[in-house]
């Protein structure tokens, strides 16, 4: 049946009203664009929350590997695109606040955070979230079927027979690469670190540009043990995967995962309401479920497979040092071993 001029105007006219309508609703929703190298899996555990707090802010998310979100940050200095940076090293933050790129910001709730997750400023240019830290993703079926020993040191892992089955995340791209460069070159010492690293290198089967590489791989039985962090092993062995996660016994390298608000000519009000929701009480306590080490106390228990005591378990970390100190290391690092890299 043909429509009416009458017809054919309202069906018109109340497209028009959709339109419009949807018009005005986009133009009330804030958009907010936050870098992150949080892990794949936890951001849409997180980012739930976030949406049931405040359903009027859509969050658009770019995420990579630490060393990957710092060079892209730095790269945007003159020209800043992300307003917010979510669980990113505490030492890249300190990069980019030497470069000028950080609007200090006290979210709320910042007095219940312990010091030694923010920075000294009366007014913090970095907060925490939570520390993630060094553990030794081990394959058991593969040490079985190789007849290879379950390493419980670093020290270990220098033995001859593990000559071919170690990966280690890159520390030019990897968070986790980086911080455990520099818990070797700070706990040993600079001399007797770098020597470490060379004779560990003799080891190493391939370095990844993703901290979480080297337990994926480990997990898929492509080598035996990857030098990673302790969730990702955790995530693997929930897989199904065959991974026991080691903790050195020398102690962990390990990083605040950190929040700061980028120095932009327009800061959005969202940015700030994303940074107070960031160390929020149900955040937080959705973080506990797998880092023990939280800004403060949640009373969630320490997660299944971390010491009894997982901040005895981490290394005295200079963050300060390891940030002065971070494209010195690199470039020695790069030099020495980067032959064995992954392709980028």
């Amino acid at each position: 049946m043909k429509k009416t001029p009458l017809k054919a105007g309202i069906v018109l006219s109340s497209l028009l009203l959709f339109v419009v309508l949807a018009g005005i609703g986009s133009a009330f929703a804030e958009e907010l664009l936050v870098y992150t190298a949080l892990e794949d899996d936890e951001i849409p555990i997180y980012l739930d929350l976030f949406k049931k707090a405040h359903p009027d802010i859509e969050v658009k998310i770019v995420r990579d590997s630490t060393g990957i979100v710092t060079a892209k940050l730095l790269a945007e200095k003159d020209n800043p695109q992300a307003d917010v940076v979510w669980g990113t090293a505490a030492t890249s933050l300190m990069l980019c606040d030497q470069a000028g790129m950080v609007e200090p910001y006290a979210p709320k709730g910042l007095e219940k955070v312990r010091p030694k997750m923010r920075d000294t400023n009366k007014t913090p240019h970095w907060v925490g979230i939570k520390a993630w830290m060094t553990g030794f993703c081990v394959n058991t079926i593969e040490c079985k079927a190789l007849d290879l020993p379950i390493p419980k040191s670093l020290n270990d892992l220098l033995d001859p027979v593990y000559r071919g089955q170690l990966a280690m995340p890159n520390p030019a791209s990897s968070g986790t690469g980086f911080l455990t460069v520099s818990a070797i070159l700070q706990t040993m010492g600079e001399e007797k670190g770098w020597a470490y690293l060379d004779k560990l290198h003799e080891n190493i089967a391939r370095y990844t540009h993703s901290g979480s590489k080297p337990c994926k791989l480990a997990g898929a039985g492509e080598v035996a043990i990857g030098i990673s962090f302790a969730y990702r092993g955790f995530m693997q062995k929930q897989k199904g995967e065959p991974v026991l996660t080691v903790f050195p016994e020398e102690g962990s390298g390990w990083d605040v995962e950190a929040n700061c608000l980028i120095k932009k000519a327009n800061i959005k009000p969202a940015a700030k309401t994303f940074l107070d929701w960031a160390i929020s009480e149900p955040v937080m306590k959705a973080y506990a479920q797998v880092y023990p080490v939280t800004a403060y106390a949640t009373g969630v228990a320490i997660p299944d497979g971390f010491p009894a005591d997982p901040e005895g378990q981490l290394i005295a970390n200079d963050f300060n040092w390891a940030a002065k100190n971070r494209m010195r290391i690199l470039a020695e690092w790069t030099k020495r071993y980067d032959g064995k890299s992954d392709a980028k």
